[in-house]
């Protein structure tokens, strides 16, 4: 995961101790550098105590902002007293990073709250985000209104907040792949390519016939499918898949991969349902899981929206994302169900994993042509699952997020599966099927539905409902 940088901006207001900005400065800055980030702000050589309090200081900043638009990935505004709210906005309006933007606040001391001690950012911070919503700047608070930077609860919020950024950053002019055409009982996995364009994501289309005539002409000696072939074996266990069969995997990946960097995609989903098993003779279920698994997700059924929430778990968390089957309750506890899928799921999700067949469907088309999919359980650990989908009927694009866990419970079953808990699961399933979402969920190994819901629908400006326990189907966050 790429180091994270914040741009920096100290308020200050004039009738409080300059001490207050020039302390919570060196502070904030020490806080930030102990937790791995980068940051780009005034240095008190530049304005008192290195903070902006004038409509001169502002511009100071916004000129250094600018300078490194490259680097910054969001905007931390600290106000170690009540600020100068006017400046904290002209600075973000100036700079037009289009990055988002943190309000912190310290806490006061009861023992501080005379004229050289208190701070009184309580209130200044009220009045800062009166001034960005006045102004039409976007942002985001700490969980606490006030809290200490050294805090454990200050850190955590600096943890979403890159996640946040990260994700708005990485949604920015995105080329995605779909291989094939949807299946034809799949109905569920339709989208828009003009809604998924407005929001700032392309879609680059590839004919099966053409993926198979490109593969037609591969030989078997070709330097790309040996490679991939090798990939292959030192990827998942093969015993007993015939090696025919590893052979047209390795060429059709080499395919893949070949028309993914040229058209420079990000991720893929791709057909699988049957064309490719009865007309070529292997599931890409393996080649999907070794993406996702390498960063580059890639979903099934031509489910190309479904593609978007690995991807944004993806950009959240920094590991491999999955799509899955919200597909079986579990036994009589209300807030368990299985997740399955056939499988392509990567192996950093698995217990244990090899290369089997596609059980399902080998019912139709032979266990021979079926050959390549990675299955097992999967490890418990953390979980945060994301659903992106394209309302037509609204013209938006929408969401819903939320956290669980994989659990332990043993489970009997074939394809790659495992128990999930998530807290108030009937609510969320009421939620998916009366606003007809689709049965596909992303999956991530992580806890991260705060900074999903905050970066989709206060930066992007999506729909988003964030499932969480005791809370009420409300939108966002």
């Amino acid at each position: 995961m790429t180091t994270t940088t914040f741009g920096v901006i100290v308020g200050n207001r004039g009738f409080f101790p300059a001490v207050l900005a020039r302390d919570g400065r060196d502070e904030i800055l020490r806080v930030l550098e102990q937790e791995g980030y980068r940051t780009v702000g005034l240095s008190p050589q530049d304005t008192k105590s290195g903070a902006v309090e004038t409509l001169q200081d502002a511009r100071k900043c916004a000129e250094l902002f600018k300078k490194h638009r490259d680097e910054i990935d969001g905007i931390l505004v600290t106000l170690p007293n009540f600020g100068d709210e006017k400046s904290v906005a002209n600075t973000i309006r100036m700079a037009g990073l289009d990055v988002p933007v943190l309000v912190h606040a310290y806490p006061d001391e009861p023992g501080k709250m005379l004229m050289g001690g208190r701070r009184d950012s309580f209130c200044g911070k009220i009045s800062a985000c009166n001034n960005l919503w006045q102004y039409g700047i976007r942002f985001t608070l700490t969980a606490q209104h006030t809290v200490a930077p050294k805090s454990e609860s200050f850190k955590t919020d600096l943890t979403a907040f890159a996640a946040t950024c990260r994700i708005v950053k990485g949604l920015k002019q995105v080329r995605v792949g779909v291989l094939g055409a949807r299946p034809a009982a799949f109905n569920t996995v339709r989208f828009s390519e003009k809604l998924m364009e407005q929001a700032g994501i392309s879609v680059e289309t590839l004919d099966l016939s053409e993926v198979l005539g490109r593969i037609n002409r591969t030989k078997d000696d070709d330097p790309k499918a040996q490679s991939k072939l090798s990939s292959i074996q030192s990827y998942v266990p093969t015993q007993g898949i015939p090696s025919n069969s590893l052979l047209k995997m390795a060429k059709f990946g080499a395919v893949v991969d070949d028309w993914m960097q040229a058209n420079e995609l990000v991720g893929s989903s791709i057909q699988c349902w049957t064309a490719l098993e009865e007309f070529f003779g292997v599931v890409p279920c393996t080649l999907m899981s070794m993406m996702s698994n390498n960063l580059v997700p890639s979903a099934c059924e031509t489910d190309m929206v479904g593609m978007i929430g690995m991807y944004i778990l993806l950009l959240a968390s920094g590991t491999p994302s999955a799509i899955v089957d919200w597909n079986n309750n579990f036994g009589e506890d209300p807030d368990k169900a299985v997740i399955f899928h056939c499988s392509n799921l990567p192996k950093h999700f698995f217990e244990d994993f090899k290369m089997d067949f596609q059980e399902i469907i080998a019912t139709s088309v032979g266990k021979e042509n079926t050959f390549g999919t990675v299955v097992g359980r999967l490890k418990s650990g953390p979980l945060t699952f994301c659903r992106a989908s394209t309302d037509d009927l609204h013209g938006r694009m929408r969401a819903y997020v939320g956290e669980g866990e994989i659990t332990s419970d043993k489970l009997q079953s074939f394809g790659g599966y495992g128990v999930v808990k998530v807290p108030a699961l009937q609510r969320l399933l009421q939620y998916v099927c009366k606003n007809g979402y689709e049965h596909h969920v992303a999956v991530n190994r992580s806890h991260y539905g705060r900074a999903i819901a905050d970066a989709l629908q206060n930066y992007k400006g999506w729909e988003v409902y964030y499932h969480q326990a005791g809370a009420s189907e409300s939108k966002g966050c």
